[in-house]
């Protein structure tokens, strides 16, 4: 079912319960009482008059006339007995003397015809509605609507039994139902959504933000107002007080950890979200193979790396250790998940990946190694355990300065080095997740022993994964990352990748 609109009303005590019919011994009273004064005023005007048409409204003596109601009709004032059971008595005597005068009027109608008047109308439909006790009698509209009156649930009609009015229709008490649940709502309040009734808890539940990590109703403010936090791109609602107790988020996706889903935790502090492990990246070797796919890359776009820099995974520690090392370079902040070397250092790196064990990854085998500077570039470092598209991603960002390096830019500033290095990037993510968007070369068939290509290509888990990490740099709010990129981007849309990069060597900005 559908949502409901945003049209809402919480009422209050919103029907108007009632009872369509009174008592038959109530009715047959009234009834009587009714029928005796009209035949005494028909019976004193009959007496008078010959034999043509009755004459209403003649009156003689102390009695005087007596409207009534919207009947335009007059009548004596009925004379008070001196005590209830002769006034009773003499009511029936007048009743049976009535009949039997019209009777015999009747009779003396040649054919049986006999005039008729408004009053014998009146006395024809009265007589008619004493004989079915199922209607009620005139006077009794004040308790319930005139016409004929249809439930609004069944569309049937409603008859003489109890009814209940509520936004101008008028339903059978179990007919007026929630429309998420489909039960009868019974309480005195209820939700109001257009035309569309809900129980209160319905409606809370179809509209009520839950939080989707700790799955309760997100509370109110000081102010009354339902305030939460929403991740940009995944749409992950959730209490804003997550963000301050401890809740784990992924390292890679940045979506917190739900209560019923468990994250697993990397040696050096690091959580990981279980759609981000199927394609986590662990140790050197199983890097290799991606890492030459990229290498590839740019050799299809005619940037060629004439050196062989090597390659290695790293943890935190020892990255953020060889950031302190390196004289030169702009970071990101606040966590750097690779580094193009320049400086001769001895680096930890990751020889064997660590080993499940419950939610935690354990048992990894590290080495240091020695780095020798050979050229402009000395290595590349990356963060290990990222997905195959991350670690791609910042693979091909590390290259790019390198190539930068090797090929002679010198002293560009952060907003162009890091904005161009960002750009292809962006370009290595597009060819995986959008192949053929840009008629760029794309790595999938180079780097078939990486771990998602072993199970037949990347999965639609990979592909939105590929696609958050576009996100990520197409919105970072850095000048020199999301700004530089920004900038790059839309210098190679407009002159192409190579005449932005020979405008970049001569004069060390982006062409406009």
């Amino acid at each position: 079912m559908a949502p409901p609109s945003s049209s809402i009303n919480h009422t209050s005590n919103p029907c108007i319960y009632g009872d369509f019919v009174s008592s038959y011994a109530e009715r047959k009273s009234r009834f009587m009482k009714w029928l005796s004064k009209l035949f005494k005023s028909t019976g004193s005007n009959r007496g008078g008059g010959g034999g043509g048409a009755a004459s209403i409204g003649s009156t003689s003596g102390r009695h005087h006339p007596q409207f009534l109601g919207e009947e335009s009709m007059v009548w004596p004032a009925p004379r008070r007995s001196l005590d209830d059971r002769s006034r009773i008595e003499k009511e029936k005597e007048e009743l049976d003397h009535a009949i039997a005068l019209s009777l015999a009027e009747d009779l003396k109608k040649p054919n049986g015809q006999r005039w008729r008047t408004d009053t014998d109308e009146d006395f024809s439909r009265a007589l008619e509605d004493s004989m079915n006790p199922s209607y009620p009698p005139y006077g009794q509209t004040l308790y319930y609507p005139r016409g004929y009156i249809l439930c609004g649930g069944c569309n049937r009609d409603i008859g003489y039994g109890n009814y209940l009015g509520c936004m101008g229709t008028y339903f059978h008490p179990e007919c007026f139902r929630c429309r998420s649940c489909g039960h009868p709502i019974t309480e005195h309040e209820f939700s109001l959504s257009g035309k569309n009734p809900y129980h209160k808890s319905c409606f809370k539940e179809l509209t009520h933000p839950k939080c989707e990590v700790c799955h309760q109703f997100i509370p109110t403010n000081g102010a009354g107002l339902i305030e939460y936090r929403c991740h940009p791109f995944w749409s992950q609602k959730y209490c804003p007080s997550h963000e301050h107790d401890n809740t784990s988020r992924c390292c890679s996706c940045e979506r917190l950890e739900s209560w019923n889903a468990s994250y697993y935790s990397l040696e050096d502090g690091r959580s990981l979200c279980l759609e981000c492990m199927e394609s986590a990246i662990m140790d050197t070797g199983d890097c290799q193979p991606l890492y030459h796919a990229i290498r590839d890359y740019y050799e299809g776009m005619n940037m060629k790396l004439d050196q062989q820099i090597p390659m290695l995974l790293v943890e935190r520690q020892a990255l953020n250790e060889a950031i302190v090392g390196e004289k030169t370079g702009y970071h990101h902040m606040p966590e750097t998940r690779g580094l193009c070397l320049s400086e001769e250092q001895t680096v930890t790196s990751i020889l064997k990946r660590p080993r499940i064990g419950g939610n935690r990854l354990i048992g990894m085998r590290t080495q240091p190694q020695k780095l020798t500077r050979r050229c402009e570039v000395t290595a590349i470092l990356v963060l290990y355990g990222l997905p195959r598209l991350l670690t791609g991603a910042i693979l091909a960002h590390e290259l790019m300065h390198g190539w930068l390096r090797l090929k002679g830019y010198r002293n560009l500033n952060p907003e162009v080095e890091e904005g161009i290095c960002q750009v292809l990037s962006y370009m290595w993510l597009e060819s995986e997740v959008l192949p053929g968007s840009r008629d760029m070369p794309s790595t999938s068939s180079a780097s078939s022993s990486s771990s998602s290509s072993k199970k037949g290509g990347k999965s639609g888990v990979e592909k939105k994964l590929g696609e958050f990490f576009m996100h990520q740099i197409a919105h970072d709010a850095s000048p020199a990352y999301g700004g530089g990129f920004r900038a790059a981007n839309a210098a190679v849309n407009k002159y192409g990748l190579r005449r932005t990069l020979e405008h970049i060597r001569l004069t060390g900005n982006f062409p406009l």
